[in-house]
């Protein structure tokens, strides 16, 4: 993979031959350009959270509170961020969230974003609310390591037909979204009366699954707005509880993670569970208005786990130092979501592309300017924090 002198050198030599780069390279001119080219509905659906978003901000401002104090006078000159899970080596600590809908984005939503992940061995997550179906997914992602986040359904067979689906088209592992039993009450969708599913889009896993179609009277494409409704009736599942998950494990070998996970007690009753992971996410401050900082979340999570399964971390992560402070603050990988959703609705695969390889000459200039050289170097010692730590959730 190539290193982040190497990233800015391209861009450098473009400008002196009078092409300057037109991609953005921060996040602010990245948003506005996406915001330029959407519909509002489409924009605000990605950018919107719960209530008053201060979640959200809550994600960001978290970050201000840790600061990196760099070390100097070692040998950086060859750095490795490889990390090896559930058996397979990725070449980055970094890995592209399951965001929904993509094709309110770009015509060719989570198509292309996946190959763009694959050119770069960058770890691909698929929503159960995609636009693609999961084997269109797979196909064009090849050999690439991807995995399958499940919506629960209170369907349960169509539940464990997506997690079947998944594990035969060559998904190394099933993230369960433990934070989206219902929608929450988000104003800019309301404001807009605007639901993408209601329009049939984000559902091609549902009109494509044997087990959802057998309890429809006709099929997706002869009665959509049955199928719609039919989808509206089964998304989600609130009674869901802990015991459940032994059906799951039924359904596959995979290794199986819960996503969104903010409090250590449920953290360590996964693992009492035998889950295999975990992702701390507050899901971009989009399920609970005020909820605690993803950030926070994951320094009580990772103090309370240990080492006992790998912790993953998304919700927030706007540049390299932000992955570099998760990464010290105990996640094995970091996530991007709403980033590469802007760089998909700018200039489709190409602009994930060219994000991606953004983000990763951040974090490789970062990871060297601060006296690192590979991921186990990068140690809770390596930052400070601005106020006191927060104290301890009972």
């Amino acid at each position: 993979m190539e290193t982040g002198m190497e990233r800015q050198l391209e861009i450098y030599r473009k400008g002196l031959f009078g092409m300057p780069e037109n991609f953005p390279v921060d996040y602010a001119e990245l948003e506005a350009r996406a915001r330029a080219a959407l519909k509002p509905e489409a924009f605000d659906y990605v950018a919107g959270s719960a209530g008053t978003e201060q979640t959200a901000d809550a994600n960001r401002r978290e970050f201000d509170k840790w600061r990196i104090v760099p070390r100097f006078l070692r040998d950086v000159a060859q750095r490795d961020w490889s990390l090896e899970l559930f058996g397979h080596r990725y070449p980055a600590p970094i890995y592209v969230a399951p965001v929904g809908v993509q094709g309110i984005l770009h015509p060719e939503g989570e198509l292309a974003t996946a190959r763009a992940c694959a050119k770069l061995g960058v770890l691909f997550m698929l929503s159960t609310v995609s636009s693609y179906a999961i084997e269109q997914v797979a196909e064009a992602m090849g050999n690439a390591p991807r995995w399958f986040q499940l919506y629960w359904s209170r369907n349960h067979e169509v539940a464990a037909s997506f997690v079947r689906r998944a594990e035969a088209a060559g998904y190394g592992a099933i993230v369960v979204t433990v934070d989206t039993s219902m929608l929450a009450w988000r104003p800019r969708d309301l404001k807009h009366g605007y639901l993408p599913f209601m329009h049939g889009q984000g559902l091609a896993n549902y009109f494509t699954d044997p087990v959802f179609r057998s309890l429809l009277s006709a099929p997706p494409e002869e009665d959509p707005g049955s199928a719609v409704m039919q989808f509206a009736a089964i998304f989600g599942n609130p009674s869901l509880t802990w015991d459940d998950l032994a059906f799951l494990r039924e359904q596959t070998k995979l290794p199986i993670l819960l996503k969104g996970l903010l409090h250590p007690d449920d953290a360590r009753e996964a693992v009492r569970r035998g889950i295999d992971g975990i992702i701390v996410s507050n899901h971009g401050g989009r399920q609970v208005d005020g909820a605690i900082a993803a950030l926070d979340a994951l320094y009580h999570i990772a103090r309370a786990v240990g080492d006992q399964v790998p912790v993953l971390f998304d919700s927030g992560i706007r540049t390299g130092s932000d992955a570099l402070k998760a990464l010290a603050l105990g996640a094995r990988m970091v996530g991007l979501g709403r980033p590469v959703m802007w760089a998909l609705a700018i200039d489709g695969e190409q602009g994930v592309h060219t994000y991606l390889r953004n983000f990763l000459a951040d974090f490789d200039l970062t990871l060297a300017l601060t006296g690192h050289r590979t991921l186990s170097d990068i140690r809770p010692e390596l930052l400070w924090r601005t106020e006191e730590p927060p104290e301890p959730i009972d």
